[in-house]
């Protein structure tokens, strides 16, 4: 600048225009009478500089002093600028008795170089920027400290001061910009801040926001920091009162970057709602602007690392730029708003709303009606009805005026943006009857595209028109309207007809969807609807912006969730009836009396040997005819269950009787399942969950057609008592155990006769499955108070009366009684508790190599529990009230209140963990079980095949479903290594010489 002064080039001088008072004009002025050499030119550089890069309104408070740049030379400067207010609706201005009228500048607004700072060295912008946000990031720094109370105060005080000044700020915003009504901004204005505040008033934005103190989540709002606010040309003071407000409202910062046409009144819209804040207690720079908008100065701001997330309002390019700037943003898509009129539709109601809202601020509202859609039965009456209101049909000749004036070079004409209609009619020559009382013009057109300019959105009052023959044709149309640049803004319909309406919002891709009210004070909400009030309108990834909804304050701050530790809600679920003691059976069938048909579901060796004809007799003395499927076979299979859910399904029983094993049982629990609800999927029963009570398959409840009553003939499984199943694949011989407590029996009865008679094999499978169910659920990370006594129970009546079972058999009936009882207990246990991975392997391990499920437990238990004692596992289960790793405790535990053999002799607490191993060998030694796998399949099965085998049964186990709940989270080499050293005897010593 110093070097265009001393070459006589033109600068850049500030003068300052007040128009209530012209002492600005006749002060400024006299500079230039004064520079007539250099010593003078120098000081005027310094005044100059000063003024150009600090200043924007200078001493005074008055709401119409304004700043202009006007470009002169030296030699110019030696007359006086005589400097009057502006005058005229363009906002001219009166230069040396001169009017100069604003159209150029409107005009070259539009090309780039009415962006660029005229060859201004880029680092003097750049420090007007950093220097404008190191401002407000000190204020911001301040603010952000206060409470909800200081900060509401704020808020009011510059919400009611942005309002008692709406009117000379629309007249100032149609005066600088020749855009829009005074009137309708005066409405844009009151909504700016009345609405805003009225929404906003009682809104927590400071600190904890949201608390749940059952659930222990607190929602804490915190400020960004420094946004950047872009501010339109067509929306000048409105937008920037809502962006201040808001930021006041979330305590951060802004700095507004106006539109070069409209930086005088949106700053003076700024510099209210800044002072009004101030007054009220808030830090001076919590407000700012750019004071000589520029491409490259608003580019500076949107990328500055100091601006934590930017508000853009304007044009596609401006919002794009805002999304590249690597800062985060919210930005609003373009419109072409689409109002369709269905044949049920008040034409009346529709015609008023839709002038309305197309006429309001002639036209300038992003979310206004662009094209009218009406069905062919009423399209007559919309345009009698439209013209009697004021509006005027174009004629084919004028819509081609319209279409060459309104875009003549494929963009939209600036000089026509906010014109009326009487004045579009001027600057396009058209021939109809058209006068300064016309309020839209209309525009008949009938298809969708490029080559059809008013097909898009017009930012004036023109609106195209559209009759469609059938609905559908009419949400085709409106569908093409949106995809032809207004994806995600607003759609309308003026409808009664809910089916209709349901098209609509299935069909238009806009995140507004406007039924019966005009589009553009229905979108920005509050006025017509229960939408949140907002002057920034977010278009949903439909229109490639960040939000789908209106801009609020909640877009504006960051939320910390705390949650506080809380261990999950926990259960305990048996069957409502639990029948036991010898006897019990006659006694709990009774209760079906009134029942007409019960399905027994057994398998063939049971009914070969009578055990079903007990079961039939008590249901004959109480009139209950029964039908009998015994096709069941161990470990059931999918095609088994399907073929006894039709049996089922075709007797329409109103009562299910398991009798049997766990086989029989899992089996009825899914034929129950498919009887009552028959499409059922088994791909979703099998799906794997984390965690039952948020599983994504959900079980129906149970019982409405029939009651599932369990009676075990065996002491082991639990099924009984359980809200489990296990199912085969019969084509590939994996075995699902099924959970969900929709399948827990309503009845369970517990008769010691049935189990008096089991053969040896039978009673040692069944007794070391339930030992180990009752050693996984004591030490299962979903183990509670109430389920590890009965785990405790359990193993205590196994491991004195098991033995005695086995050997003795029919002839020692209180060991029999006392384990059939264990069982069940165990089963209540691992009902609400879960297993292990003792179990998951067993799944895998019995299904590949035909292997008794209770044997393939007790080869693995003793592995497992080595495996889990502990103090630091590699991984452990994810579940809230499992703390810390405890497993070597509990086993320990386990080992002196079983009272283990050399158990209470240490303090040791690996030591008391072999103890209770010993123990469980020597249980399975007495009942008969082998040693190791090579024992038990080694005839069969070769090691090497055992071995190859490995690899997938331990993928296998590691998903299985009771792997969740072991309290050492296994790796799926851990559980290779465990059952490849299953393949011999237990080494004790290399566990205890572990570190």
């Amino acid at each position: 600048m110093w070097m265009g002064l001393l070459n006589k080039q033109p600068v850049a001088v500030v003068v300052v225009v007040d128009d209530d008072d012209d002492l600005g004009q006749r002060g400024h002025a006299r500079l230039g009478h004064v520079l007539m050499d250099g010593f003078w030119w120098l000081i005027l550089y310094l005044y100059i500089g000063v003024v150009d890069m600090r200043l924007s309104v200078l001493g005074t408070t008055k709401q119409s002093t304004t700043t202009r740049r006007l470009v002169c030379s030296p030699g110019a400067m030696t007359q006086t600028a005589h400097v009057a207010p502006r005058v005229g609706r363009r906002g001219s201005w009166r230069v040396n008795g001169v009017d100069v009228d604003r159209k150029g500048e409107e005009e070259s607004a539009q090309e780039k170089s009415s962006w660029d700072d005229a060859g201004e060295d880029s680092s003097l912008f750049e420090d007007r920027v950093e220097m404008a946000i190191a401002r407000a990031a000190a204020a911001q720094r301040s603010y952000s400290h206060f409470t909800q109370k200081q900060v509401d105060a704020v808020f009011k005080n510059a919400a009611l001061e942005a309002n008692m000044s709406r009117i000379p700020l629309a007249k100032m915003a149609v005066q600088e910009t020749g855009i829009g009504l005074v009137e309708d901004k005066v409405i844009k204005n009151h909504f700016a801040s009345e609405e805003i505040y009225n929404k906003y008033k009682d809104e927590k934005t400071v600190g904890v926001v949201e608390e749940d103190a059952v659930y222990g989540i607190q929602k804490v709002a915190e400020p960004m920091g420094v946004l950047c606010g872009i501010v339109p040309t067509t929306n000048p003071t409105s937008t920037a009162i809502f962006k201040c407000l808001l930021a006041l409202k979330t305590r951060n910062a802004i700095v507004l970057a106006p539109h070069p046409r409209a930086s005088d009144c949106t700053i003076a819209a700024a510099k209210i709602v800044h002072d009004a804040a101030v007054k009220a207690g808030a830090p001076p720079g919590i407000i700012g602007w750019i004071e000589h908008p520029s491409k490259d100065e608003t580019f500076q701001l949107m990328k500055s690392p100091k601006v934590s997330m930017i508000i853009a309002t304007g044009g596609p390019a401006m919002v794009h730029s805002s999304y590249s700037s690597g800062t985060p943003a919210i930005g609003v898509g373009a419109g072409n708003t689409p109002a369709i009129v269905d044949s049920c539709a008040d034409i009346h109601m529709a015609v008023n709303y839709i002038l309305l809202s197309k006429t309001f601020d002639n036209g300038v509202i992003c979310a206004s009606e662009q094209a009218a859609v009406v069905l062919e039965n009423v399209y007559d009456a919309f345009r009698f009805e439209m013209e009697r209101r004021g509006a005027h049909i174009l004629s084919e000749s004028d819509t081609e005026k319209v279409r060459q004036g309104l875009f003549p070079d494929g963009r939209m004409n600036a000089d026509a943006v906010g014109k009326s209609a009487y004045e579009l009619a001027q600057l396009f020559g058209l021939d109809g009857d058209i006068t300064d009382h016309t309020r839209l013009l209309i525009a008949p057109i009938d298809h969708v595209g490029s080559d059809e300019v008013l097909s898009s959105e017009k930012l004036c009052p023109i609106l195209g028109l559209f009759c469609a023959k059938t609905f559908d044709d009419a949400l085709e149309i409106a569908n093409n309207l949106v995809e032809n640049g207004g994806k995600g803004h607003t759609s309308v319909i003026y409808s009664n007809n809910r089916e209709h309406i349901e098209a609509w919002e299935n069909t238009i891709q806009t995140v507004r969807m406007l039924v019966n009210m005009p589009s553009s004070q229905g979108a920005i909400g509050d006025l017509y609807n229960n939408l949140d009030p907002s002057l920034t309108l977010g278009c949903g990834s439909y229109g490639n912006t960040s939000v789908s909804t209106n801009v609020g304050p909640k877009h504006l701050l960051n939320f910390k969730t705390v949650a506080q530790r809380r261990e999950n809600m926990l259960w305990f679920r048996v069957p409502p009836k639990v029948y036991f003691k010898e006897g019990c059976l006659e006694v709990a069938l009774r209760e079906l009396q009134g029942k007409k048909r019960a399905f027994i579901v057994t398998d063939k060796p049971l009914y070969d040997l009578g055990y079903v004809d007990k079961v039939v007799s008590v249901l004959e003395s109480i009139h209950v005819h029964a039908q009998i499927f015994y096709h069941v076979k161990p470990d059931p299979d999918i095609e088994t269950i399907q073929t006894g859910a039709k049996e089922l399904s075709d007797y329409q029983a109103d009562a299910i009787i398991a009798l049997g094993g766990g086989s029989p049982m899992d089996a009825a629990k899914i034929m129950w399942l498919l009887y009552e609800y028959p499409d059922t999927k088994f791909e979703g029963l099998a799906t794997r969950f984390m965690d039952i009570r948020k599983r994504v398959y959900d079980f129906p409840d149970l019982g409405a057609k029939a009651p599932l009553i369990c009676i075990p003939t065996t002491s082991g499984t639990g099924s009984e008592v359980t809200p489990f199943s296990v199912v085969t694949d019969g084509a590939t011989g994996s075995k699902y155990p099924l959970a969900d407590y929709s399948l827990t029996p309503n009845m369970a009865i517990i008769d010691p006769q049935l189990v008096k008679h089991m053969p040896k094999s039978l009673t040692a499978n069944g007794g070391i499955d339930a030992v180990t169910h009752a050693l996984e659920s004591y030490v299962s990370a979903y183990a509670t108070d109430y389920t590890r006594g009965l785990s405790l129970q359990a193993l205590h009546l196994l491991f004195q009366y098991l033995p005695r079972a086995y050997k003795l058999g029919p002839e020692d009936p209180e060991a029999r009684e006392k384990t059939h009882n264990a069982a069940t207990i165990a089963g209540m246990a691992f009902a609400n508790a879960f297993l292990g991975i003792c179990h998951s392997m067993a799944h895998k391990l019995g299904a590949r190599f035909d292997i008794a499920h209770g044997l393939a437990n007790a080869l693995m238990i003793s592995h497992v529990i080595l495996y889990n004692a502990t103090d630091a596992p590699y991984k452990v289960v994810a579940f809230a009230q499992y703390k810390e790793s405890h497993a070597r405790d509990d086993y320990a535990q386990l080992a002196t209140l079983l009272d283990c053999q050399g158990a209470k002799a240490t303090n040791s607490k690996i030591e008391q963990v072999v103890c209770l191993v010993k123990e469980v060998e020597k249980i399975k030694a007495s009942i008969g079980i082998p040693t190791c796998m090579k024992d038990a399949i080694g005839d069969r099965v070769s090691f090497e095949e055992y071995e190859e085998a490995l690899v997938k049964l331990a993928e296998d186990a590691f998903d299985d479903q009771c792997t969740g709940t072991n309290p050492r989270y296994p790796l799926i080499e851990d559980l290779r290594q465990m059952m490849l050293a299953a393949w011999e005897p237990l080494d004790y010593e290399a566990f205890l010489n572990e570190p």
